[in-house]
């Protein structure tokens, strides 16, 4: 009996172990993924956003309506860009908080800071927002995002 209740003793602390290990490393993945994401919007790599979004995905940008599925998230993207052509990103800050894991889920939010250069020597476009991210990993091992907001910060 007390071989058993050892055993069990040890059964449970090895279960705590590997569920501790999976938190860590869960967290380990959900903040390269935002090093990943923030590299890509300075790059301006368009591709290697949409990547990042499950196929059912929900963007909720200010003043649109919901956009529902990658199909749709990309459409509107490639819209915003088809009318910045030679707009470059010259800085992207984007500072994740609060990340929260739960399973194959996790949220978080972040404050950003972008700067863009038009073209033509304009004057740069200096804005910041906040952002709300859901994400989810998905049966191939990689987190995406399930659902997104965004809106407008005040200037500092």
């Amino acid at each position: 009996m007390n071989w058993m209740r050892g055993t069990g003793f040890a059964v449970l602390l090895s279960a705590l172990a590997a569920f501790v290990t999976s938190a860590g490393s869960s967290r380990e993945e959900i903040e390269a993924f935002n090093k990943r994401y923030v590299e890509m919007h300075l790059k301006m790599d368009t591709a290697g956003i949409f990547r990042t979004w499950a196929e059912d995905g929900v963007s909720l940008m200010p003043g649109e309506a919901p956009l529902i599925g990658k199909k749709a998230i990309v459409a509107w993207v490639e819209n915003i860009l088809s009318q910045m052509k030679g707009f470059k990103v010259v800085k992207e800050e984007i500072d994740f908080h609060d990340i929260q894991i739960s399973g194959d889920w996790a949220s978080e939010w972040a404050t950003e800071h972008q700067v863009v250069q038009p073209p033509d020597g304009k004057a740069v476009v200096d804005s910041r927002g906040k952002m709300a991210l859901v994400l989810h990993r998905e049966a191939s091992g990689e987190w995406k995002v399930k659902q997104e907001m965004w809106n407008q910060a005040p200037k500092q």
